[in-house]
């Protein structure tokens, strides 16, 4: 089963994923990722938190549709996003997409991203996805799906990254050891749609930035879904 996590961060004018819900998935919004939901096409069947970024009245149609609010109090150890991820390892999801996981807030974007580290995540599919990049940690092996051109970036975690290799990239990996501090690995391109990344030892986040083919599928799909809600909303 896939979770899709919504969090409380910042999103663009016009970013919307609802073409990315899959039959099946558990739509989780943390708080006030509520919002952020709505303003990106999707529907939460549950809600995780304390609460405090949720209006009445939201709350109110939500419910009324079948969404479960779980309560937690605000003097907690874990955010709202954390407590959401656990909550879907609960309910046995082995794949999560975090959406709202970034923004202005800089350590609640650092918080998030490493959310990913979390040793019950160790054999879970995750990943962060923005309007543009796609955000990942690496604990073995790593395939990455994309367009020649885009940028992937290879960042130790917390350590040295010892024994990375790489296929797909330009300037590729040869059991090398990616030191914790250098950036040695930033902005390395992908030469083909694939691209696969392994190491040995370490943690190794990785960052794809899609380029200019995806960005107009992309803005394809945006339209399309527009035109849809549009056409229900004439049908109405």
């Amino acid at each position: 089963m896939r979770a899709i996590i919504v969090a409380n961060g910042n999103i663009e004018e016009g970013e919307r994923y609802d073409h990315l819900v899959q039959p099946g998935d558990l739509v989780i919004a943390a708080d006030g990722g509520t919002m952020v939901a709505q303003h990106l096409g999707l529907e939460p069947q549950v809600v995780i938190g304390d609460m405090d970024s949720v209006s009445p009245e939201l709350r109110a149609r939500l419910e009324r549709s079948g969404c479960q609010f779980i309560h937690h109090p605000a003097r907690k150890d874990e955010t709202d996003t954390e407590l959401a991820i656990q909550y879907a390892l609960q309910q046995g999801a082995q794949e999560l997409l975090l959406l709202g996981a970034t923004g202005h807030r800089l350590d609640h974007a650092l918080a998030n991203i490493f959310l990913l580290g979390m040793p019950e995540l160790a054999s879970v599919k995750a990943r962060i996805i923005t309007r543009n990049t796609e955000v990942w940690l690496v604990r073995d092996k790593l395939e990455i799906n994309g367009y020649p051109g885009d940028v992937v970036t290879l960042l130790p975690l917390g350590q040295d990254a010892v024994g990375v290799s790489s296929e797909g990239l330009e300037w590729a990996l040869h059991d090398d050891t990616l030191r914790f501090g250098p950036a040695r690995g930033v902005s390395n391109v992908m030469t083909s749609s694939k691209a696969s990344i392994t190491l040995r030892k370490g943690l190794l986040l990785v960052l794809r930035v899609k380029g200019g083919a995806e960005e107009k599928e992309r803005a394809e799909l945006e339209q399309l879904s527009n035109n849809r809600n549009a056409d229900s909303m004439r049908g109405q």
